[in-house]
């Protein structure tokens, strides 16, 4: 389903279950834990478990009270962090980098409520991290509903960001939607504070295709999105440059970020949301 289509809907949660069940589709069953892989598997009965769990089919067959478990169980920690800074309302061809946010961490939610992992929300905006959601009852209606009203503006602000709860010395995923632009190694910064062995995060960068090919020509007001600053170019004139200075800053940030346990994913604006989300879930 395209982008465009799914912002038409006007409705997040509707949004993030179709682009979540298109990105499973032909996945198989899977031993890998984390957003949106399923498996299944059998362990004998134990006192204290449910009799309801035991599955009477193969008992039939086999004579052993044996009992599903799945990776809807596993329970995981999971925070999504939503970038807000102004530069997040870049649009192209319709479609806004921080509507395909929205979409996309609406989409990861609603696989990991199918998991039951524990789900939580944080926004970064003027450079701070703030806690939108915390993990608890209803977390994903909250997190849908937070997400909906979320606007962006302004820029990175302060000196050092801190993500408030991420000292706990407990294995979790975060998951960070954001354009991933900054001026002093920011974003670079924050990631290499809080990147560990029992936390898991990905980044998913979302950028436009003229961010990534500049193709346009003639005249045009360019204006920064978190400044405000406007300044009117010729494309032709401009354009090797910009491309040289794309292609440097996108493979510095990518060298920066080979850290262990984080994985950058960079995504267009153009890319179909389901394929996305199955490359992630099958890397």
């Amino acid at each position: 389903m395209l982008i465009t289509e799914l912002i038409k809907l006007n409705n997040l949660q509707l949004a993030g279950k179709l682009v979540s069940d298109e990105s499973l589709l032909g996945i198989q069953t899977s031993r890998r834990s984390g957003i949106g892989t399923e498996f299944e598997q059998f362990r004998h009965y134990a006192p204290g478990d449910d009799p309801k769990r035991i599955d009477w089919k193969l008992f039939a067959k086999t004579s052993h009270y044996l009992v599903r478990e799945s990776a809807t169980e596993s329970n995981q920690q999971i925070r999504f962090l939503l970038d807000l800074s102004g530069s997040m309302n870049y649009t192209e061809a319709g479609v806004s980098r921080l509507q395909y946010a929205k979409i996309l961490l609406a989409s990861l939610a609603y696989l990991g409520n199918r998991q039951s992992d524990q789900l939580s929300l944080y926004t970064l905006q003027d450079g701070a991290v703030q806690t939108a959601v915390p993990a608890g009852k209803q977390a994903f209606q909250k997190i849908v509903a937070t997400l909906e009203n979320a606007q962006a503006s302004g820029a990175w602000t302060s000196q050092r960001a801190a993500v408030p709860e991420f000292s706990r010395k407990q294995a979790e995923m975060l998951v960070i939607a954001s354009d991933f632009l900054q001026v002093n190694d920011e974003w670079v910064n924050l990631i290499q504070s809080i990147a560990g062995p029992r936390r898991e995060i990905v980044i998913f960068q979302l950028l436009g295709d003229q961010e990534m090919d500049f193709s346009m020509n003639g005249f045009y007001r360019f204006q920064d999105l978190e400044t405000g600053k406007e300044i009117e170019l010729q494309a032709e004139a401009i354009r090797d440059t910009v491309r040289q200075r794309a292609t440097d800053y996108l493979a510095t940030l990518e060298e920066n970020l080979r850290i262990p346990h984080v994985r950058l994913i960079r995504t267009r604006l153009s890319d179909p949301m389901a394929l996305v989300l199955k490359k992630f879930l099958l890397s």
